[in-house]
């Protein structure tokens, strides 16, 4: 620190200076070091102008279209891949000290799960949660068979059935089938309260007075996403990321397919490309396509009944940053993030809608696109042909396994895997910004700005703090007020923390 002596002094000091006459040495000197500095300087700048001009390096510029960006260095290539720092942050899913397994093995709880994969998943996953908070028996749930997809398959296609019951043993009672003798007896046919409570359930036991069978005639969103006793949060996580194991066909190729893709490359993005026909149709999102696609869309969400909104403005969907980004949106995104060229990318969907016309706007810019069929030879995908859960469930190893997950949209594949990777150990997921990246699109899409630096910088910062870092489960937003604020609330299983990923408290508290 500097006093006000020291002030005073440095006055004292300048006022005391003296020019005096130079002699011919130190003039000599000063003359070369001058000389020398100037031809340093120079040849810096020529250095410069040639490495400008290597045809080696990418020239960006805000008047050339090149997709090219700016060249990483070493450390900015590492924080490519690297996940983010977990703060010593654990899974934690072990039983309390007051925990008490469920005993009602003369009650019966059937159900019906609704939706994909996920969808699904999650539902039944409540529904183990449930089963205990009623005292019950849950018969393995029956399976979607009426969604977009209409998937055949039945539980133990999907799932390690004799896992699935064995490693919730401690937890509840599972039997694959209803005793016979209770199959032509009264039931009580319920659609429970969505996001209820454990005070909601307690209150449904009464049902058992007058029925031995409940059935559950849909799976999904049947739990709130907080405020239930820690218990029950971590039951949720050991059904989901436990018992709920795909069957051994799943579990091995798609283990088999993540081994191929390391082989190929070593690291890898899997990419949900959410741009199918369902999706698109579902959200009203059009932009980008043909008239008589849009109508295609149109058609199909007219005539799916249990899509209950009809007419919905695909302008007003794209700026509220409800839409899937498009291929080529999603081209962009990852170039100005910083991803070359060669990139090894999986692609986990469907069938893209528009096949090679849409796609082609993504594998422009990066070419090394990777599908299940070209990983897998035909003979191991036979089994699988025509099964879109099953398919899904690869996508799903594959997606939760990559070094880096980037959904193109925010639905239940893309929830589900990024709570699993964050309950692995937070694995790098990046999640597009979409609200705010319309407006950039749609300025590169005019001309107002060209892919290059001043892109890359705008969206490297805008998600610095979207790659899966540590943080508390959102609640929902400031104004919500009623039943609606549980339906806005961030999904449990989107992010389990704090319930089912611990730290020491010495640790630092993430907000």
């Amino acid at each position: 620190m500097v006093s006000r002596g020291s002030y005073g002094s440095g006055g004292l000091l300048t006022g005391r200076f003296h020019a005096r006459k130079l002699s011919p040495s130190v003039i000599t000197f000063y003359t070369i070091f001058i000389f020398a500095f100037s031809i340093i300087v120079f040849l810096f700048y020529v250095r410069n102008i040639s490495l400008d001009q290597d045809p080696r390096r990418p020239f960006i510029s805000r008047q050339s279209n090149s997709h090219q960006v700016p060249e990483l260095h070493v450390h900015d290539k590492k924080q490519l891949w690297d996940s983010p720092f977990n703060h010593g942050l654990h899974q934690c899913v072990e039983r309390t000290t007051k925990y008490k397994a469920a005993k009602g093995f003369d009650r019966y709880l059937t159900v019906k799960s609704n939706g994909g994969l996920n969808q699904m998943r999650t539902g039944i996953s409540d529904m183990v949660a449930v089963a205990h908070m009623m005292n019950a028996t849950l018969v393995v749930p029956q399976l979607d068979k009426r969604s977009f997809w209409k998937d055949s398959s039945v539980f133990s296609d999907i799932f390690d059935e004799l896992h699935f019951i064995q490693s919730l043993k401690d937890d509840i009672r599972i039997v694959s089938e209803l005793p016979k003798s209770l199959e032509g007896i009264p039931r009580a046919r319920k659609h429970f309260t969505s996001w209820a409570g454990f005070g909601y359930y307690t209150d449904m036991t009464r049902l058992w007075s007058d029925y031995q069978v409940i059935h559950v005639a849909k799976s999904d969103s049947r739990l709130a996403n907080n405020d239930l006793p820690l218990d029950i949060q971590r039951l949720r996580c050991r059904a989901m990321y436990q018992a709920l194991r795909f069957s051994p066909p799943i579990e091995n190729l798609g283990k088999r397919l993540v081994d191929r893709l390391r082989s190929q490359g070593g690291r890898y993005i899997a990419l949900h490309l959410r741009y199918e026909k369902d999706m698109l149709s579902f959200t009203g999102c059009s932009y980008g396509l043909t008239d008589a696609e849009s109508e295609e869309l149109r058609i199909l969400r007219e005539n799916t009944n249990y899509w209950k909104v009809k007419e919905i403005n695909s302008t007003e969907q794209r700026i509220g940053g409800f839409c899937p980004l498009t291929p080529k949106e999603v081209g962009i995104f990852l170039h100005a993030l910083g991803y070359p060229p060669s990139t090894p990318i999986y692609i986990a969907a469907g069938e893209i809608y528009g096949g090679n016309t849409h796609l082609s706007e993504l594998s422009s810019r990066f070419p090394n696109l990777i599908f299940k069929e070209s990983l897998a030879t035909p003979e191991e995908l036979k089994d699988f042909t025509n099964h879109a859960s099953q398919t899904a469930a690869l996508d799903y190893i594959i997606c939760v396994e990559s070094d880096v997950f980037v959904p193109s949209y925010s639905g239940n594949m893309a929830r589900a895997v990024e709570g699993h990777r964050r309950f692995l150990g937070h694995r790098k997921t990046i999640n597009p910004d979409r609200k705010v990246l319309v407006g950039i699109f749609d300025m590169v899409e005019t001309g107002v700005l060209e892919e290059g630096t001043e892109l890359s910088q705008m969206v490297q910062r805008m998600h610095k703090n979207r790659q899966g870092a540590p943080r508390k489960r959102h609640g929902s937003p400031p104004g919500v007020k009623g039943r609606a604020r549980f339906k806005t609330e961030e999904s449990f299983y989107e992010n389990p923390y704090p319930e089912c990923i611990c730290g020491s408290k010495s640790k630092l508290e993430i907000t």
